[in-house]
């Protein structure tokens, strides 16, 4: 839908933007680069901007569309592990190496992209990324052996790994101790959700569910029915059920790329093109934003000079943080770790995020190899409606996160000790 065709019946929004204070700023972290106080500054008038126009018809679709990356993410991710059993009955390798050319794919993927939509800003990644896992997806379908299945893999997961980041900076926004798409830690200053909803964001997890459970429906009859039973006389042939499952999930990916791309018109980050100097476009952005939602904002350039030393237009050039002298060094990780407070605030989400990753792909990758032992069927078809069962239960838990982020008594901190506990 065209952001530029809608005319709804506006709302005039009196925005009087705070003046905020960046003669003190409390820590400046990346002084002469990066994420310096004009930039925080400017930021702030933004935010507030968008917390004016509240929470609408824009937003919402925001978070459909953005929901479709982390569907693509847990279905490229468990994919691994479903057709881990008849690949390598097929190609008689060990089945470890195709675990580590996904991961391989997922960490140079965030990495690149991470960096990357704070380059070039957060629009064609969102779309790119998406369709590289759809179409490399297709590819693995007809890998012709283990070396070329690998490979292509390792491409579909950087494209996920690449999606995730944009996905969330679009939806929630970057936080204030690390810019952009690489930023993680701290206070969120939002792309385009207001603050009251922000708690949205956990709720994102849903389509994880979802994305699991569909894939696992898939998988069950194709795997089950058509893949070789045991590694003697395995043939291409007789052994196309994992093949399927790529054809459908990559289609299915394509879909959903389409329909990000042509039936929603995505903004730019207003936040992204204010710290590249762009000013007036980022207003325009806002402007646009209001009018999608049935309302109208009276945010002009002129709010955000106010942000500049002694209110100067003349010199915001010299304040587009996203430009060609900003450049990652040591000082942004040691930011991460100035104070005992933050050390310890990193240090804890760092092993988190590293537990995470080793169970996540521990679970995926190994769980439908194993799992017919232990129940005492090893049939294919006993062992993917186990995880069918298994997978209906991660849907749930996106809700309840949601809920449980807003309980004063849990809030984030109490939910992610919930989580992690278990």
């Amino acid at each position: 839908m065209s952001l530029n065709s809608i005319d709804p019946e506006s709302k005039s929004i009196d925005f009087t933007p705070p003046l905020p204070n960046i003669t003190n700023p409390a820590i400046d972290l990346y002084e002469g680069g990066y994420n310096d106080p004009v930039y925080e500054a400017k930021a702030l008038v933004l935010n507030h901007a968008i917390q004016d126009i509240g929470m609408g018809r824009y937003q919402w679709y925001l978070y459909f569309v953005a929901g479709f990356g982390w569907f693509a993410d847990v279905t490229w991710t468990v994919m691994n592990g479903l057709i881990i059993a008849p690949v390598m009955n097929e190609f008689h390798f060990n089945g470890a190496f195709l675990s580590l050319a996904s991961n391989i794919g997922l960490f140079a993927g965030a990495l690149f992209w991470g960096l990357g939509c704070d380059i070039w800003g957060r629009r064609w990644p969102f779309h790119i990324t998406l369709f590289i896992t759809g179409i490399f997806g297709l590819a693995v379908g007809g890998a012709p052996s283990f070396v070329a299945l690998a490979s292509l893999f390792a491409v579909v997961t950087s494209g996920v790994a690449g999606n995730m980041p944009v996905d969330n900076t679009l939806f929630l926004g970057e936080k204030q101790f690390a810019s952009g798409c690489t930023g993680w830690l701290n206070q969120t200053n939002p792309d385009f959700v207001p603050a009251s909803h922000q708690y949205l964001l956990s709720t994102l997890s849903i389509w994880w569910g979802l994305g699991q459970l569909l894939t696992s429906l898939i998988a069950w009859p194709l795997i089950a029915n058509y893949s070789c039973a045991t590694t003697s006389d395995c043939t291409r042939a007789n052994n196309m059920g994992w093949r399927y499952l790529s054809f459908a999930l990559g289609g299915v990916t394509l879909v959903l790329g389409a329909i990000r791309l042509f039936s929603f018109t995505l903004l730019e980050s207003p936040r992204f093109l204010s710290g590249a100097g762009r000013d007036a476009d980022a207003v325009e952005i806002i402007h646009k934003l209001a009018k999608f939602n049935g309302k109208t904002s009276t945010l002009t350039v002129e709010d955000l000079d106010r942000a500049m030393p002694g209110g100067s237009s003349s010199s915001r050039g010299k304040h587009g943080i996203l430009n060609k002298s900003s450049k990652y060094d040591s000082r942004h990780i040691k930011a991460l770790f100035s104070t005992p407070k933050m050390a310890l605030s990193t240090s804890l989400l760092i092993a988190i995020w590293a537990i995470f990753g080793l169970s996540l792909t521990l679970y995926n990758n190994f769980l439908p190899y194993f799992r017919g032992a232990v129940f005492g069927d090893a049939s294919l078809y006993t062992t993917y409606r186990n995880l069918v069962i298994l997978s209906v239960v991660c849907v749930p838990p996106g809700l309840l996160s949601g809920w449980a982020v807003q309980v004063p008594y849990i809030g984030r901190k109490g939910t992610v000790a919930i989580a992690a506990g278990e």
